[in-house]
């Protein structure tokens, strides 16, 4: 698993006076509600998603696996002073130092207010091994003290770029030795057309120093909206589809004292959804159950960390039809809302595979350039023909059935993954009290 940073900066005191006062000035100059993450959150993609593709100009890069940030330039013109911020998912902001960024017009001057979206990783050189803390920048929500929120994503990019990432690049290049100051090195995350998709498969993920997690779809031609965005769409294999919830431990009641919970038995490892907040309190609902082998228990209680009440992200095994830990996400808040894992279980249900987009990309460049007036050039393989065996983003061969068509319908989820809740503990099945708790 890809090691997840640490966040850097000194972090500013909730509800505190400065905390009180930078989120004021955030939610002034973008729009938002002052106690509330500005990012945007894409949904998950499904094979209703391949029609969005082809209807609309939507561009593709690698999802980087690392932690989703924004990163605050506020400058006061009058003092000529700059302060830097980054913003978690929490909501909490980090005050940053060793970060300058000049004018793109007057390299002299400061840039003003400026709200940046991107992802924190940790770049490792495979010669040297040396690690590198890196923001990979893919949006932004105000630059120059200018609102591009409501701009297309291409021409928000096209700021991004010109006018927040070329001054910071050429100041890097004038004076290299700042480098040694900075918290991280910033980078711009390449995008390409959604119908150039192979290429980030075989050209882009094998380049990563960092771990990868499938794939963004983001609509070029929409508006940045600070919620769920139906137009920002996250892909992955469907047996790498994961899912967050609030892991809640229940134990069996002690043989001697059933009164009393016993420890040191394995426990019923309960996945809690959260269903939005009542008065500021985050609510939960149980969902299902997590499947934890004896030795791994074992392994869980000599590590001394606490397992309870956290956030666990996990995968569906169609082999074992449970769900199983990939690991904590103590970056997240809170765990997927309710209506998301309905839609990340529906793309594990449909099953949209590597070889279904690669098999789509011809439809879909052909309506791309018959949108723009461009010729289309060849037309796209016959329907007939025999498709590449199908493969993992790791190159390993997928259990997909060969032979899609060029339109696939969603396939039976039992069929192609077993049941989705056929564990004896699921939410769907077993007894309705389980040591002497309800379910």
């Amino acid at each position: 698993m890809p090691q997840i940073p640490e966040l850097p900066g000194d972090l500013v005191p909730r509800h505190s006076e400065q905390d009180r006062w930078v989120k004021s000035e955030v939610s002034k100059i973008c729009g938002v509600m002052l106690d509330r993450f500005p990012g945007s959150q894409p949904i998950s993609f499904g094979v209703r998603d391949l029609d969005k593709l082809e209807t609309q100009d939507y561009w593709v890069c690698e999802k980087s696996d690392g932690i989703r940030v924004l990163l605050f330039v506020h400058t006061i013109i009058p003092t000529n002073a700059q302060t830097v911020y980054l913003i978690d998912r929490h909501n909490s902001y980090r005050l940053l130092s060793g970060l300058v960024f000049p004018h793109h017009a007057v390299p002299s001057d400061l840039l003003r207010n400026t709200i940046v979206d991107g992802e924190l990783v940790i770049d490792v050189d495979p010669r040297t091994r040396k690690a590198t803390l890196r923001l990979l920048a893919f949006d932004c929500l105000v630059v120059d003290n200018e609102n591009v929120m409501s701009k297309p994503l291409e021409k928000r990019y096209g700021r991004l770029k010109d006018w927040f990432y070329r001054p910071y690049a050429q100041m890097m290049r004038d004076y290299p030795r700042m480098a040694d100051t900075q918290p991280f090195d910033i980078k711009i995350k390449e995008v390409r057309p959604s119908y150039h998709v192979e290429k980030v498969f075989t050209d882009d993920i094998p380049a990563l120093q960092h771990g990868n997690d499938g794939l963004i779809y983001t609509c070029s031609t929409t508006p940045y909206v600070t919620a769920t965005d139906n137009n920002i769409i996250k892909w992955k294999p469907p047996s790498e589809n994961s899912i967050d919830f609030k892991l809640v431990l229940r134990f069996p009641p002690s043989r001697s004292q059933t009164s009393v919970p016993d420890y040191q038995a394995k426990p019923f490892f309960a996945l809690h959804v959260y269903c939005g907040e009542e008065r500021g309190v985050p609510k939960y609902e149980p969902y299902d159950e997590m499947y934890v082998k004896d030795e791994e228990w074992e392994q869980m209680k000599t590590s001394g960390e606490q397992i309870d009440d956290r956030i666990v992200e996990v995968h569906w095994d169609p082999a074992d039809s449970r769900w199983r830990m990939m690991r904590f996400r103590d970056d997240k808040p809170n765990g997927n809302y309710r209506n998301v894992v309905d839609n990340i279980i529906q793309s594990i249900a449909e099953g949209v595979e590597k070889d279904t987009l690669l098999a789509r990309s011809n439809v879909i460049r052909d309506a791309w350039k018959t949108r723009h007036g461009q010729p289309i050039g060849p037309p796209p393989a016959p329907s007939n023909a025999r498709p590449p065996p199908p493969t993992r983003m790791d190159g390993a061969p997928s259990r997909a059935p060969p032979g899609h068509s060029e339109r696939p319908r969603p396939l039976d989820a039992e069929l192609r993954y077993g049941p989705l809740a056929s564990s004896r503990w699921s939410k769907v099945a077993g007894p309705s009290v389980f040591a002497g708790l309800n379910r």
